[in-house]
């Protein structure tokens, strides 16, 4: 079989971060407008006053501190509370696409190749800027890449689908080098006025270079020892919005147009299936528990990922094992587990094995067993 390799990984943070403390205080001035707006409904029983969000409760339920933001003076005016992003016109980059492109670059770099040796670009995240043409192929010829280019979104779990679709190709000689990249506005998609979630997601991109072994260049190589994927249908992770949404007689900013979950059903039920997948994952390529030397897990709450890494190792584990991010990048979707690899890889000695998961709606769950070689 072809072995296939990671040669680099990018990221792209965005320049402007919100602190739970000033998410809160934005939120809450929200609230109190809200309040006084309809106060007389309050008061007959007829509306629920809002309540006020907590930076201190924020940490305790999901270890979030803060989030990088594409435009943080949107998020926080209590009389708009989302990003405020300025049109292009069609012959611009998009948004999406310039992030995409600055990511890739970084990995290409690290890869210690350029743009034209890339044979196809693979777009996996959430949320797509637009319908078509396809992100991907605007990121293709922003680079000057060769071959094709498609978008894909299995929500949360896309980066790792991604790479099992470019690992896929490579071994079957579609291509030799690949580019798979995780452009996340989250920011976007988010309902930033609910209590309940409004301090869940943040913004970056992420890239990831892979190769077959027998082209690659790079001093640094992560061999792609096997990829499992899994999905499971379920409405407790959600997002309704769509080009049909126009068709409807309903409200076209209604609540479920943007992220909605239920955060309790989704921690009782992800949770085992993502500990049962790794097990059963490293088990099948006869592996143990103590062989794996990190654990990069999608970076969406702290205490999923804290029981997850407790179940498949059997123990209390490190930050240094199971390292994280999401403090300061909040839930990036896709991007979490590649921006977890792309920072804490380094002091793992060659032949160490580790595994990047990430899981979320559908419910999916990717897992990406690597070597480093």
């Amino acid at each position: 079989m072809t072995d296939v390799v990671m040669t680099g990984t990018g990221l792209l943070t965005p320049t402007e971060s919100i602190s739970n403390e000033e998410l809160v205080a934005a939120f809450d001035a929200y609230a109190d407008k809200q309040n006084a707006l309809y106060a007389h409904e309050i008061e007959a029983g007829e509306r629920r006053a809002m309540g006020h969000s907590n930076a201190e409760f924020i940490v305790k339920a999901s270890g979030i501190r803060s989030r990088f933001v594409v435009n943080k003076a949107g998020v926080l005016d209590p009389d708009r509370m989302y990003p405020q992003i300025a049109a292009r016109s069609d012959d611009e980059l998009s948004l999406q696409a310039e992030m995409g492109v600055k990511a890739a670059r970084d990995a290409l770099a690290q890869a210690g190749i350029d743009a034209g040796a890339i044979d196809g670009v693979v777009v996996a995240c959430s949320n797509m800027q637009r319908a078509y043409p396809a992100i991907a192929i605007e990121i293709q010829q922003a680079l000057g890449v060769r071959g094709f280019a498609f978008d894909m979104n299995v929500a949360c779990s896309s980066a790792t689908f991604g790479i099992q679709v470019a690992c896929d190709m490579i071994r079957a000689g579609s291509a030799r080098r690949l580019l798979m990249i995780n452009p996340e506005i989250c920011s976007g998609h988010l309902e930033w006025r609910d209590r309940d979630c409004h301090f869940i997601f943040g913004d970056v991109a992420t890239a990831v270079v892979l190769e077959n072994a027998a082209v690659a260049q790079a001093e640094e190589r992560w061999q792609i020892v096997g990829t499992r994927l899994q999905t499971q249908f379920s409405n407790n992770i959600r997002n309704n919005f769509g080009f049909l949404n126009r068709c409807e007689d309903g409200v076209p900013d209604a609540r479920d147009k943007l992220f909605m979950q239920e955060g309790r059903k989704v921690f009782k039920e992800v949770c085992p299936m993502v500990a049962e997948q790794i097990s059963a994952h490293i088990s099948d390529l006869h592996l143990q528990a103590e062989d794996l030397k990190r654990l990069w897990l999608h970076q969406a709450n702290l205490n999923m990922n804290d029981l997850i890494a407790r179940r498949v190792m059997g123990r209390e584990v490190t930050r240094e094992e199971a390292p994280i991010i999401l403090d300061r990048y909040a839930n990036t979707s896709s991007a979490g587990s590649i921006i977890a690899f792309h920072l804490h890889r380094d002091h793992m000695s060659h032949g160490a094995y580790g595994v990047i998961c990430s899981f979320g709606a559908g419910y999916s769950v990717g897992s990406v067993v690597v070597r480093k070689c």
